[in-house]
This record gives structure tokens, C-alpha cells and sequence, in this order.
């Protein structure tokens, strides 16, 4: 009986290691460094294009310090934020024939890593919304200097786009996997909705 009890308080405590590990996954930032970067360049580079008529009046100063700052933001986000805080990583390569491609890597074998190197629920929040809500506005920037005639901003802006939209499209593509892959989801989603309308339409006849 008394062994009984032991292998009982041995799996509740076992338990209770896994349910801490797993809460503090949900919640603990590991990378604080890396969170605080991944937002600040981007962050930095909208106020400043917003704020530029009241933080300084030369145009040519402003233009200079957002594309610094997206410059910075590319690199930070494609090399080293993107790894630490989703596991995931996008570059191009040379082949020896001369020939460029593009290879879009994701972490493997999560469900083999201990819980204190998989990557933060809290990290991967800030990682997407950051790299989503961003380039959404430089869209919306680009419109806006389109219809308001800001002729000049244009190439601040399409700046913006083009450099966070290509890290967008990059980990997007190392999330969901190949373009064939895409494909093969889009296929097999229809082709299960036109079952359902004619298993529906079967069934009322």
C-alpha cells in the first residue's frame, strides 16, 4: 500500500512538472532582447514617418533615417528574430551551377525538444503580429500618399512594402510549407466543400 502511494505522489508530481513546463511555455519570454528588436526597428520606422513634419523639416533626413530603420528591421527579422523566436529561417542560395533558389526552413522535430528549447507561445504572438501588422500599414501609407498626392513619399513607402512584405511572404512560406504544398491545401479544401454540397443536395432530394 505505502508503495502505492509513492508511484501515486511520484505521477502527480510528475504531472505537475509537465503542467509548469507547459504553462511557463505560454507565458514566459526567453528572448526579451529579441522581442524588444523585432518590434523596435518597425515600430521606429512608422512613428518616425508619421512624426517626420514635427521631428524635423528636412526631407531628406527623414527618407535616410526610415530606410536605415527598414534596413535594420529586414535583417533583424530575416536572420536572427525569425529563428529565435519561431524556430524558422529563410535565405537564397548558389548552387554550384550558378543557379539561385530560395529555401524556406522550419525547426524540426518539436515534439522530440525539451519544453525549455521549444519557442514561446508569448514570442510567437509578438513574432506574427508584428510581421503582419506592419506591412499592412505600409500599404495603407501607400495608398495614402497616392491619393493625397505625396508624390515624394512614394519611395519611402513602397521601401516599406517591398522589404517587410518579402520577410512576410519568407516566413509565411516556412510556415505553411511549398507553393505545391499551398496548392495541394487549396485543392483538397474545395474538393471537400464540393462533397459536402453534394452529399447536402443528395440528402435533401
Amino acid at each position: 500500500m505505502l508503495r502505492l502511494d509513492s508511484n501515486d505522489d511520484d505521477v502527480s508530481l510528475f504531472d505537475a512538472e509537465e503542467d509548469s513546463a507547459r504553462n511557463s511555455r505560454k507565458s514566459k519570454i526567453k528572448h526579451p532582447v529579441a522581442s524588444f528588436f523585432h518590434l523596435f526597428f518597425r515600430v521606429s520606422a512608422i512613428l518616425v514617418y508619421l512624426l517626420c513634419e514635427l521631428l524635423s523639416s528636412s526631407f531628406i533626413a527623414c527618407m535616410v533615417t526610415i530606410i536605415l530603420l527598414l534596413s535594420c528591421d529586414f535583417w533583424t527579422v530575416k536572420n536572427i528574430t525569425g529563428r529565435l523566436l519561431v524556430g524558422l529561417r529563410w535565405w537564397n542560395q548558389v548552387d554550384e551551377d550558378g543557379n539561385s533558389r530560395w529555401v524556406f526552413e522550419s525547426r524540426k522535430g518539436h515534439a522530440q525538444q525539451l519544453p525549455a528549447s521549444l519557442p514561446s507561445d508569448s514570442e510567437a504572438r509578438i513574432f506574427w503580429l508584428g510581421l503582419i501588422i506592419c506591412p499592412v500599414l505600409w500599404v495603407i501609407f501607400t495608398f495614402t500618399a497616392l491619393f493625397s498626392f505625396k508624390i515624394k513619399w512614394l519611395a519611402v513607402v513602397i521601401m516599406g512594402v517591398v522589404l517587410q512584405g518579402a520577410n512576410l511572404y519568407g516566413y509565411v512560406r516556412c510556415k505553411v510549407g511549398t507553393r505545391t504544398n499551398l496548392k495541394n491545401m487549396a485543392t483538397s479544401y474545395f474538393g471537400t466543400q464540393f462533397l459536402r454540397q453534394a452529399m447536402s443536395k443528395q440528402e435533401g432530394s
